[in-house]
């Protein structure tokens, strides 16, 4: 029962449960793809300004699909609440949000909208009392109501533009995650914010590509079971795990822990959780979300802080140069281990060139006959590079033309941020 893969990353309590808890229904009006938003033009040009510094950002086509965008967002706890909460800040006008749990006192240290005056109620409810004081043209579905397969196709219905993964209870995310995929509707989950305390550590990988966080390796191997190997956006913290544990049950609790939980079927573990932490989650996840709304380009490092992978790959990299004749301009290296780095997380963004592979990469030369530089210089993994090293023609000739284009096209990034570093 202690185990990582069980726990709860995020909430008051750990939350696994039965699906057959009963939940008062919520009164809240039904919002979809389709609902209208009507504002006056008195209140479009206050929305204009409130949206200012938004509309300056993305420009008007980006916020007019921001606008008309409906996001669902299931569970509103730190992480679910941040991300309901900037999304309406941003713009998005039509917001389902579903949760079945209330405020509590443990809540005030990272939920959106906890105060002490609205403890006890719906989390859900707090979040649209709040939301209706920023933006009350917008239209907010707040549903009381538990995730479960068995709800899923009423929960997620409505044509949805993004789905925010916000469960902390694993086998009711695993639910979630696949019939998102399955219905082949946008997804981004959160993994476990809880017992992590370093921002510089939160990313955004493919859910195949994770490392180091126990919650994304229990998600990632229960998906496979499933038949899902990649594909989920997901926010995680690379963070080692083990500074702080779960705090043990009181004594009076271990005969009956059931008698302290929630809600029936659900289990009491207390989960240490440095407030700011699932702020940072759920606003990271919002800002991804607003970005693929409007078709603003941002193509998130698949890892960072790679300082042993840089000193390995420069020497990979000395080695492969010494063994260029001096006709080819050769041995000559222009790099540094700071240089790898860039190179392989601004430019390669941590993935082959060829493949889009992330394990087992390296740099080599692009043109084996001109110097290696950041501007001659490609990402692949080592059997990419030790078969591109022995072309005898151009690499243009070798290649399929997109592939081509792509590397000709992050080259000249390259050379464009070269020309301000």
């Amino acid at each position: 029962h202690d185990s990582l893969d069980m726990v709860d990353f995020d909430g008051d309590f750990s939350t696994t449960c039965s699906s057959s808890t009963t939940l008062m229904p919520s009164t809240s009006t039904t919002v979809e793809k389709a609902t209208v938003v009507t504002l006056t033009p008195n209140e479009e040009a206050l929305v204009r300004e409130q949206l200012a510094r938004h509309y300056a950002f993305l420009g008007d086509e980006g916020m007019d699909k921001v606008r008309n965008g409906f996001v669902i967002v299931v569970g509103a706890g730190g992480v679910g609440s941040w991300a309901a909460m900037m999304l309406l800040r941003s713009g998005v006008q039509r917001l389902r949000i579903i949760d079945f749990d209330q405020v509590t006192l443990s809540s005030l240290n990272r939920h959106a909208a906890a105060t002490r005056a609205n403890v006890g109620t719906p989390k859900v409810d707090a979040l649209r009392a709040t939301f209706t004081d920023i933006a009350p043209h917008a239209k907010v579905e707040a549903r009381v109501a538990l995730f479960s397969a068995e709800t899923a196709a009423d929960l997620l219905s409505g044509n949805p533009d993004f789905v925010l993964d916000c469960i902390d209870n694993m086998d009711t995310k695993v639910d979630l995650l696949e019939y998102c995929t399955k219905h082949q509707i946008r997804v981004i989950s959160a993994m476990g914010a809880g017992m992590k305390s370093d921002p510089s550590r939160v990313q955004i990988a493919d859910i195949g590509d994770t490392f180091e966080d126990p919650m994304s390796r229990a998600v990632r191997r229960r998906l496979k079971a499933r038949n899902i190997h990649s594909g989920i956006d997901v926010v995680y913290s690379v963070e080692k795990p083990g500074k702080v544990q779960l705090l043990s049950l009181a004594d009076s609790q271990k005969d009956e822990p059931g008698d302290f939980s929630v809600l029936p079927d659900f289990r009491v573990r207390i989960v240490p959780v440095l407030g700011t932490m699932p702020a940072l989650f759920g606003i990271t996840m919002a800002t991804h979300v607003l970005t693929e709304l409007a078709d603003f380009p941002t193509e998130p490092l698949a890892i960072k802080g790679r300082h042993a992978l840089y000193a390995r790959v420069m020497r990979e990299l000395g080695t492969r140069e010494s063994k260029v004749p001096q006709s080819c301009g050769g041995p000559l290296l222009q790099m540094n281990t700071a240089d790898c780095g860039y190179m392989i997380e601004e430019i390669w963004r941590g993935k082959s060139a060829v493949s889009g592979v992330t394990d087992k990469i390296t740099l080599t030369r692009w043109h084996r006959d001109q110097p290696m530089s950041t501007a001659n210089c490609i990402c692949l993994t080592k059997t990419e590079a030790d078969n591109h090293d022995k072309l005898e023609c151009p690499p243009e000739q070798h290649y399929s033309p997109e592939i081509v284009a792509y590397v000709e096209r992050r080259l000249a990034e390259e050379r464009h941020l070269s020309s301000m570093r």
